[in-house]
């Protein structure tokens, strides 16, 4: 259901690169910013698992809970092990990275251990494990580039207007203007839905991995009220998706474009799963 639920929604925002693309960029335009967006999102997805974890600080552990949590799981369910790192925040969270599952890299922060049983620790370990297994890292750096794209082409058309560029007679400028207005806001609220569609899917894989759903469950409602009380400090915004619990707070309008699903709704799956 979660992959039937991300090729639609691959498929619109496709689309929305298409129709924006005719309305203010025209085939080369979109092909150009296509091309622009991509080479700058192909730098960040293939050194994801150095680039994260060093902006994190974090260090390569070779043992210890959570290191030996993670090669219990991919013993358990014959997975490629990945590098594990702890990070030094305080405030519990995780989050895995890297373009595939030979480059992967899973990490917790060290305040993660210092609240969570070792089934709990493996039920967000497992999650994790999760989005390396289902590639959720291509799809964002995917679904990154076509909303790039489409800003991009936004901000084009906006240097194009104001220096006269597309006076061709079937432009129509109202409508390119809405255009550069309404595009780029529609393709971040499907990217959002993606990252939201992928959260699902990798609890949903996580919990199958560590062999109990109640596990993720309590681990989520620990880390969502720990995270309420003391935020982590410091986030970077581009990669606050990566985070099994939303690092950054925001309700309202805001919930519209967050990257993960509310937590209630993961919880109430989680317990309604039947392994």
């Amino acid at each position: 259901m979660n992959t039937l639920r991300t090729v639609m929604l691959m498929t619109l925002l496709t689309l929305v690169l298409v129709g924006a693309g005719g309305a203010i960029g025209g085939q080369s335009g979109a092909l150009f910013a296509l091309i622009m967006a991509g080479v700058m999102n192909l730098g960040s997805y293939w050194f994801s698992d150095k680039i994260v974890v060093k902006m994190y600080r974090g260090q390569q552990v070779e043992s210890g809970p959570l290191y030996e949590v993670v090669a219990e799981l991919c013993r358990r369910n014959n997975l490629t092990m990945p590098r594990v790192y702890v990070l030094p925040q305080p405030t519990p969270n995780a989050f895995a990275t890297g373009r595939n599952p030979e480059h992967a890299v899973v990490a917790a922060t060290q305040g993660i251990m210092n609240i969570l049983s070792r089934d709990e620790l493996m039920g967000v370990m497992a999650h994790e494990l999760a989005h390396v297994q289902n590639r959720d890292i291509l799809i964002g750096s995917i679904a990154a580039t076509i909303a790039g794209a489409i800003s991009y082409m936004a901000h084009m058309a906006q240097w194009a207007m104001i220096f006269g560029g597309r006076d061709d007679e079937d432009s129509n400028p109202v409508a390119m203007i809405v255009m550069m207005i309404l595009a780029p806001i529609a393709a971040m609220l499907v990217q959002m839905a993606i990252s939201r569609s992928r959260e699902y899917g990798a609890d949903q894989t996580g919990a199958r991995l560590c062999g109990n759903p109640h596990s993720l469950a309590n681990a989520l409602r620990k880390l969502e009220g720990a995270n309420r009380i003391a935020p982590m400090n410091q986030v970077n915004e581009a990669t606050a998706h990566m985070f099994i619990v939303n690092p950054l707070k925001g309700g309202g309008m805001r919930a519209l474009f967050s990257t993960h699903p509310p937590m209630e709704e993961r919880i109430r799956r989680l317990e309604g799963m039947r392994l």
